[in-house]
């Protein structure tokens, strides 16, 4: 799999919402509709991204449509896969290292980095609130509500926080859609992985994003 991030300056001097709408409007979709474990859960919301840079960040934007929406964990490091959640991973070529960004619908974030699932190095606070967020449904929890539900979130992940710049010719890494304790759990990606069980930490299945 592959995709290419266009250098968007004009992003860098929008709010977050703002910067989701301008994606919303000037960015290529790619959807995140892999069901990798069909047999574990087959449900299939929809939801799409977009991703694009600017000088000082990496910003990606979500929108979902799906049944249920939960947004129960609130603090930094928190289990947000439980929630209505969408993950960003992602690996600078020639690192045994990559990171994986988790993100509910209210924008709490479980971030860190890592050579392997069981061996995390877990953002602080002050790395946690260097990520710019923004959530269409807003930022205080609430338990499941069922039925249909459209939101979007965007975050801009600093260039310093992941240690590139934007003259980096590529990454990679991969995109998620997961809700582990709703009504309609689910586990989708962008780049298709194939491992037995359900598992995003598969650094090996990441595709190329071409920062352009």
């Amino acid at each position: 799999m592959e995709l290419n991030a266009h250098r968007l300056e004009e992003l860098e001097g929008l709010s977050l919402d703002k910067a989701c709408d301008y994606m919303e409007l000037h960015c290529e979709k790619h959807m995140v509709g892999c069901i990798d474990w069909p047999a574990v859960a087959s449900y299939q919301p929809i939801c799409a991204f977009a991703i694009a840079y600017g000088a000082k960040h990496i910003y990606v934007a979500f929108t979902t449509t799906g049944q249920d929406l939960r947004a129960i964990n609130t603090a930094n490091l928190s289990a947000v896969s439980q929630d209505s959640c969408v993950e960003f991973f992602m690996q600078v070529p020639g690192s045994k290292e990559y990171w994986n960004f988790e993100f509910n619908c209210i924008g709490a974030v479980n971030a860190s980095h890592r050579e392997t699932r069981p061996c995390p190095v877990r953002l602080n606070d002050e790395q946690i609130e260097s990520i710019e967020r923004y959530s269409s449904v807003g930022y205080e929890p609430f338990a499941e509500r069922g039925g249909l539900h459209t939101w979007r979130l965007a975050v801009a992940i600093p260039f310093a926080l992941i240690g590139i710049g934007p003259d980096t010719p590529y990454i990679m890494g991969n995109f998620y859609k997961c809700a582990d304790k709703t009504a309609h759990p689910h586990y989708l990606s962008w780049a298709p992985i194939h491992m037995e069980k359900p598992n995003f930490h598969c650094p090996e299945f990441f595709g190329r994003i071409n920062l352009l």
